[in-house]
């Protein structure tokens, strides 16, 4: 169905045929049932203190007020992050703000998080309740004054009501977001939040989600916070402002965050490097050019224990998570490997 209506979706501007497909999925159309694979216990892992049914999630992004994550999980996704979501509510950046490249399986946004706000989304959530694992990525309004506030506010909003809370770092398009890959200014960061689950005696799981530009001489420092600071997992990588030389589209110098399959070597060798460093003491949850079971079992390989897609979902439809899981599972049947945990980091 999907190939039939894409001509038609990628005629309408990206925005508004992402708005179409939120109004779609609001209608809960397909079948939970539809989407399962079989043998697909072979995908089960156990990860920050919850059981997944597979490790394809889809990444924050698309369901950014948390409007439809129930419908998307029984699209076969192991799991669903929505945002990120901040203390006020805001439109974001002008419109036009989304570019597809077409010839590069690829997006540019500089949406800005845009989203409905704390409160608003918080109360959708607990009216909605959830039938699978949902996290929550926060970060800082645009015209605030205090950012690290902002998150702390977020963290309190969301601690009791979803399985995780991820630390927005690492967009490009909030403006002094990504001083927090400073190691005194992370470490003051998270010191705060990790007061507020001492103070509220709730030890939910805290992930931070990094950008893909960083100095390699960066990512001693960040491991050695995250480990300091007991943070539950790490996001590898959110959307780069770089890496344009060899796109085709002439609208790739269009400002904003690029994702898709430009991002897919790019996230892969630095989830290599962090992996090396961590030496298994936390996880990594892999990002960037995910759209096949090749893409995700290479990031498996190079160490990532779950993996996020967005861009792929844009470009594949509805039906992503179902095909990433039977090709992983076809891949684990040819290399002898009886669950995807045994594969994690074998690349490094």
């Amino acid at each position: 169905m999907f190939s039939i209506l894409r001509p038609f979706l990628f005629n309408l501007d990206p925005e508004t045929a992402h708005d179409l497909a939120i109004k779609s999925l609001k209608l809960n159309p397909f079948p939970r049932n539809m989407f399962e694979v079989e043998d697909e216990q072979m995908l089960n892992i156990e990860l920050l203190g919850k059981k997944f049914s597979n490790p394809i999630g889809l990444a924050a992004g698309f369901d950014k007020s948390a409007e439809v994550y129930n419908s998307l999980l029984k699209l076969g996704f192991g799991f669903v992050e929505v945002g990120t979501v901040t203390p006020i509510k805001q439109f974001g950046n002008p419109k036009p703000r989304v570019f597809r490249l077409e010839e590069n399986n690829a997006l540019i946004n500089r949406l800005g998080f845009n989203n409905d706000g704390i409160d608003v989304i918080k109360n959708r959530i607990k009216k909605e309740g959830k039938i699978g694992i949902i996290g929550v990525n926060i970060g800082p309004n645009k015209k605030t004054k205090d950012q690290k506030k902002d998150f702390c506010l977020g963290f309190k909003n969301f601690l009791d009501i979803v399985d995780y809370i991820t630390i927005n770092i690492s967009s490009p398009n909030t403006e002094g977001l990504r001083d927090f890959h400073d190691e005194k200014k992370l470490k003051d960061l998270l010191l705060s939040i990790n007061e507020i689950k001492k103070t509220k005696k709730i030890n939910i799981p805290l992930l931070i989600k990094v950008s893909p530009d960083i100095n390699d001489s960066s990512i001693p420092e960040i491991v050695n916070v995250a480990i300091e600071n007991e943070i539950s997992g790490i996001i590898l990588t959110n959307t780069t402002n770089t890496h344009r030389d060899n796109l085709i589209n002439e609208k790739k110098e269009e400002e904003g965050g690029l994702s898709g399959e430009p991002l897919q070597k790019i996230s892969t060798n630095l989830i290599k490097k962090f992996y090396k460093l961590l030496n298994g003491k936390i996880p990594i949850i892999g990002v960037g050019g995910v759209d096949s079971g090749k893409s995700a079992y290479e990031k498996i390989l190079a160490g990532a224990s779950l993996l996020q897609l967005y861009t792929g979902f844009v470009y594949r439809g509805p039906s992503i998570a179902k095909d990433i899981k039977k090709e992983l599972i076809q891949i684990l049947k040819t290399e002898g490997i009886k669950n995807i945990e045994d594969a994690i980091g074998k690349g490094t």
